[in-house]
């Protein structure tokens, strides 16, 4: 990976974390002020339970991201195959299933009553699904570092015998 693109990749994840980081501290508590002035229909939604999954959301986002800024260090270095990038990928794999699993738990708090329309929740089921797509995605591109790893170390075993030889 050329220098340009490592450095491109980490502007835009410094961005994306600073990004995460206004939301976290200047809209989510603009988000409760604003469900407390809501319509009578729209009051009995669950503030907290709200407000606590957009957190968790937005923190899963900023794990996935600090992963990410690790793996490209890992890249530039050309340490990427080794068996301590799997912890990150791991951790990569976690930070989507839950975003997904919180997805749901949003559908779950929207969709009693008559406050947001079932269409609305249906499409959040739909995000959360996706979302788990791309874990799976990951858990794939994990199994191909895991051959590429020990491809790498069969490599290295096969130059010892063949120096050996010489």
């Amino acid at each position: 990976m050329g220098k340009l693109t490592v450095l491109a990749l980490r502007a835009v994840i410094v961005v994306l974390l600073t990004g995460s980081v206004f939301v976290q501290a200047v809209l989510v508590p603009l988000l409760a002020r604003d469900l407390d002035g809501l319509d009578k229909d729209v009051a009995d939604l669950p503030r907290i339970p709200i407000l606590l999954i957009v957190v968790l959301g937005i923190l899963c986002a900023e794990v996935v991201l600090a992963c990410v800024w690790q793996l490209v260090t890992k890249v530039r270095h050309g340490t990427v195959f080794s068996p301590s990038a799997f912890r990150q990928v791991d951790i990569v794999t976690g930070a989507f299933t839950a975003a997904a699993l919180l997805l749901w738990a949003l559908g779950a708090v929207l969709a009693p009553g008559e406050a947001v329309a079932p269409g609305v929740v249906l499409l959040i089921g739909g995000a959360g699904l996706a979302v788990l797509g791309v874990a799976l995605v990951v858990l794939v591109l994990r199994t191909l570092l895991a051959q590429a790893v020990a491809r790498d170390v069969e490599a290295a075993q096969m130059q010892a015998e063949l120096n050996e030889v010489i």
